[in-house]
């Protein structure tokens, strides 16, 4: 069977390859980038980086700014307006930069999408397509987590129907990336244990899903084992450059995996968390993912096998079964260790909670994720597994 592997056109990656931008812009022909970004690269000074490379080399430009923590249809509608006004003068942009965490890399892919074919984000979601190419992009991130530097996903929740909507297709692949660690050097330890929680989940669940492919394995194992044994580094001695530079490449192998792969049933439930509750996307994974773990293992227990001897919790010599229970033990230290909090102790009200189960459980199974899991869950599941997520209970 043949498989349909997507990446970016072109790469630069280590350090100082943000000051690659203006030679990569002229590679791909844009003239007049729109900078889609956020305030917090402009308190970090990123966004003045990157302005003065354009500016000394003679590329118009503008910046929306204005990308919010997690994208909504309403922060993409201000974002395609910004795109279709132009340049002062009227000039149309005919590329986008992508400079942030996911967030900002979301919503420029939708923005470009959107504002260059119309529509709304609903009429991308999945199992619909963007399944045309439209303007460059070229994306680069300032954490190791998302990968979506790498993806052909967006997530964009809409405002009013409270939905976290799983959009996807050839339209939202960034045509370039620039992966340079540097960047990731000042990223505070809860954003940093957070993205680097999702990055190992994309790993996971690509290597496990049942979309998985010889191409996308590789990738996977390759992630896992960058960031199995650096994870707990970055978070504990956040200048440590080499941890940092070996997060940054595993969170893009591990986007290349899951982009050629799917994500599964972690990422199904994540999504609802988020639009419900407001919970940071890599922190909502790493509250599921021990639970869902526990759950799935009995489906495909020789992979969770292999992903526990890439990340180095297990080695050659330990049985399958061993190899395991050791996976299911690390996820639950690395849990404690990072603090990730359960949903209770991040804030949410049980009777909140309990109240949100029904509807988790059938966003989560629209998303289609859950069916590329391994064990494939029915709602009356989904319920049980979040259940067990807001006491931390792993027992299946």
């Amino acid at each position: 069977m043949s498989r349909n592997i997507l990446l970016p056109r072109l790469s630069e990656i280590g350090a100082g390859a943000l000051d690659r931008v203006p030679s990569v812009l002229k590679a791909l022909g844009i003239e007049r980038p729109l900078i889609v970004t956020d305030s917090m690269m402009q308190t970090l000074g990123y966004v003045d980086r990157l302005t003065s490379q354009l500016e000394a080399a003679g590329v118009a430009h503008a910046v929306f700014a204005d990308t919010v923590p997690e994208p909504t249809e309403s922060s993409i509608k201000a974002g395609v307006s910004c795109m279709t006004a132009g340049l002062d003068g009227g000039a149309a942009f005919d590329g986008l930069i992508a400079l942030g965490g996911g967030s900002p890399i979301d919503s420029a892919k939708a923005i470009g999408v959107l504002g260059h074919f119309g529509g709304t984000s609903r009429d991308y979601k999945f199992p619909k397509e963007a399944d045309r190419i439209g303007l460059p992009m070229v994306a680069i991130p300032t954490t190791a987590g998302t990968g979506s530097e790498a993806t052909r996903f967006t997530i964009v929740t809409d405002d009013t129907a409270g939905e976290k909507m799983l959009c996807v297709g050839v339209g939202f692949m960034p045509t370039a990336a620039i992966l340079d660690y540097e960047l990731t050097l000042s990223v505070p330890a809860r954003v940093t244990a957070d993205t680097g929680i999702d990055a190992l989940t994309h790993a996971i669940e690509a290597y496990v899903s049942r979309k998985a492919n010889p191409f996308s394995d590789e990738q996977a194992l390759a992630a896992m084992r960058l960031i199995g044994p650096n994870l707990r580094r970055v978070y504990r001695r956040p200048r440590d450059r080499a941890a940092r530079e070996a997060m940054m490449l595993g969170a893009h192998l591990a986007g290349v995996a899951f982009s050629n792969a799917s994500v599964a049933l972690v990422h199904g439930m994540s999504r609802p968390i988020g639009a419900a509750f407001h919970v940071p996307h890599g922190m909502s994974n790493a509250m599921l993912l021990p639970a869902v773990t526990a759950y799935s293992i009995e489906a495909a227990p020789a992979r969770y096998a292999e992903c526990a001897r890439a990340m180095g919790v297990a080695n050659p010599l330990n049985t399958d079964l061993a190899a395991i229970n050791l996976l299911r033990k690390e996820l639950v230290a690395l849990n404690a260790e990072l603090n990730v909090p359960t949903p209770g102790d991040f804030g949410i009200a049980r009777d909140d909670w309990a109240a949100h189960l029904d509807t988790m459980a059938e966003q989560a199974l629209a998303s289609g994720s859950p069916g590329n899991n391994p064990r494939v869950p029915d709602a009356d599941e989904i319920k049980a597994i979040y259940e067990r997520s807001w006491f931390a209970d792993v027992d299946a």
